[in-house]
Order: C-alpha cells, then structure tokens, then sequence
C-alpha cells in the first residue's frame, strides 16, 4: 500500500516539538529530486532548504577547472542548506542528488524565522552542523591519506546509512567526480569489491551483499562520523 511521503520521515523533522512542526507544514512542499540534478551551485543566495526523505545530497568544492570532490553527504538524517541559518545566506559549495528520491522544501526564511524563536529547532539544527562539519573534516582528512578502495567502502556505507535497503543506483562517472578520482581508479576499485563478493555491480546499480566485510574493508573514517553522528543527534527519534 502507497503512503504519501510526511515530514516526519525527514529525523530532523521527526524530533521537533509539536507546535514548531505545526508552524513549519504549512509552508513545505515534497519534491522529487532527480538523480544528477544540481540544487545550488557555489555563491548562490540560498532561498530554500530541502530536508531528504528518501533521497541523497553530495555538497561538493569546485576548483576553477570543473574538477570536484565530496566534502558531505545528506540524506533523511539531515538537511540541505545550513547557511540560512548560520548567516551566510551563500556557501561555496555545490549541492548535487546523488541518489533520486523525495524531500521537503521549506523558504529559507521560514526555517530562519523558526530558527530565530531560539526553541528546539535551533539547538537541533546547531548540533546537526556540528555533526556535518565532522563528517566535512573526516572527509578531508580520509581523501589525504586513505586509497581509493577505502575511501570507495566509506562512501558507500555513508549512503546505505542514508537509504531503505543495500541498493544504490549510480554510474561510475559519478562515483568519481564524487571521490574526486579518474573514473578508472574508481572502476578499478569497485571490481576487487565485487570479485570478493561484497558488491554486485551492473549498469550502474550497486547491491551491497556483504555490509559487516564492507566494513571492515573501510578506513577508520565511517565510524568516526557515524559516532558523532550518532552522538549529536541520539534524541532525533523517528515518531510512530
């Protein structure tokens, strides 16, 4: 049976007090984001602010050549667009869907209005930038000093965190401007994952079939982020 997507199945949403939700609601609109498609690019004023339900957002730096690489993902633990909040109404980075699916769009300055109450919502929203800007900083530190296969397991476990299932739908071109790689590094990487039968890989869908040897494949990085994930927003607990 089809149920309509609800705000509540954004956990940011999820673990707002009744009368701030009910402020909000109003004003959101569930949109279908499409694979690919670029939410803000870098220096934007940022106008809207997209909680994902069922989809995934890379936040990307660009250098003056084009080249780019992942500092983040966001999927329905989280929300795009914190510079409405923090102050700089703009950002530097690119926000592009990595994994098609659905989220809220809310005006900026109804979140901002909100966040300006000084209620719940701008606690929950300041330690979920706490929370992102680890992930950013791990991120950094792991692309420095950790191989391609590594930080190939970190990004694919970051995603299944974010999605229903052990099922992603992406091409390898993506997966590479996402590491910041040559795509044959990344299609080099992928195949050891699946001659060890940790993924299946074909046409551009990923199907996780062994998660515990993923892990332990990975560097360091995923736990650390989940752990302070985890930490920060421990009382973000999905309403029944």
């Amino acid at each position: 049976m089809y149920t309509a997507p609800q705000p509540v199945d954004n956990h940011l949403l999820a673990a707002l007090a009744d009368e701030e939700l009910v402020r909000l609601a109003p004003h959101m609109e569930w949109v279908q984001l499409v694979l690919g498609e670029v939410l803000y690019e870098p220096g934007d004023i940022l106008r809207q602010v997209y909680f994902p339900t069922d989809s995934i957002v890379s936040l990307l730096q660009v250098t003056e050549s084009g080249a780019s690489a992942e500092i983040a993902v966001v999927g329905n633990e989280g929300l795009v667009g914190i510079a409405v909040f923090m102050g700089g109404k703009s950002t530097s980075s690119r926000a592009v869907v990595q994994s098609a699916g659905g989220a809220f769009r809310l005006p900026g300055h109804k979140l901002k209005e909100e966040f300006d109450r000084h209620g719940e919502l701008l606690l929950l929203m300041l330690r979920y930038t706490q929370a992102l800007i680890a992930q950013m900083s791990q991120t950094g530190l792991c692309n420095r000093h950790h191989s391609i296969d590594q930080q190939l397991c970190r990004w694919l476990l970051l995603s299944l965190d974010r999605l229903q299932g052990n099922q992603l739908t992406m091409t390898q071109e993506l997966m590479a401007n996402m590491l910041g790689v040559r795509r044959e590094g990344v299609t080099e990487a992928a195949g050891k994952l699946q001659r060890q039968g940790v993924i299946e890989y074909t046409r551009g869908q990923i199907k996780v079939l062994d998660r515990p040897r993923l892990e332990r494949l990975s560097c360091e990085c995923y736990s650390v982020v989940k752990a302070e994930s985890d930490r920060l927003l421990s009382y973000t607990r999905r309403r029944e």
